[in-house]
């Protein structure tokens, strides 16, 4: 089970929309080697975090992937790769933390997979306090176990506050 959150609150460099967007690179994620899109979240909108005047709400989904049939665990750090190259597709820049973007993907976390080393950290060090993770992602995988913190993903959104979002499409 791999996990990839889907966010963006800017237009693409073509002027879609950062809904429209979201779905495109949903659609791309099927074509990464070695894995394939089995199941997509709900959209959401959601309020920035941190909370910026003037920023747009986001757009925010969960992605499930699975390996491909006669394929391995994929390598988080190739994933990763190939993960920001769909972003950069669509027009990512990274001026500061926390920035405005036209797309944004990250790995969230692969089955029960513990991983320190930078790029990426596994299961993703902020996504247990993130409503705007948990509420796609148990859209997917309610009953995904954060492999640190031994609690589902059902039991972790319970603990955070839902407070400006809601469902998009």
């Amino acid at each position: 089970m791999i996990l990839v959150a889907l966010g963006a609150n800017l237009p693409g460099p073509d002027g879609r929309p950062a809904l429209e967007t979201c779905r495109a690179a949903a659609a791309r994620l099927d074509g990464i080697p070695g894995v394939r899109l089995r199941a997509l979240s709900r959209w959401y909108s959601t309020a920035p975090v941190p909370a910026v005047s003037g920023v747009p709400d986001y757009v925010n989904g969960v992605a499930l992937l699975e390996a491909r049939r006669g394929c391995g665990a994929p390598d988080p750090a190739r994933l990763l790769r190939d993960l920001q190259a769909i972003e950069t597709i669509f027009g990512r820049v990274r001026p500061y933390r926390d920035a405005p973007r036209t797309l944004d993907l990250d790995l969230v976390g692969i089955g029960a997979v513990r991983r320190d080393t930078p790029d990426p950290v596994l299961p993703h060090p902020r996504m247990h306090a993130r409503a705007f993770v948990l509420a796609p992602l148990c859209d997917v995988a309610p009953g995904w176990v954060h492999p640190g913190l031994g609690r589902s993903a059902a039991a972790l959104l319970a603990e955070v506050d839902l407070a400006g979002i809601r469902v998009a499409g």
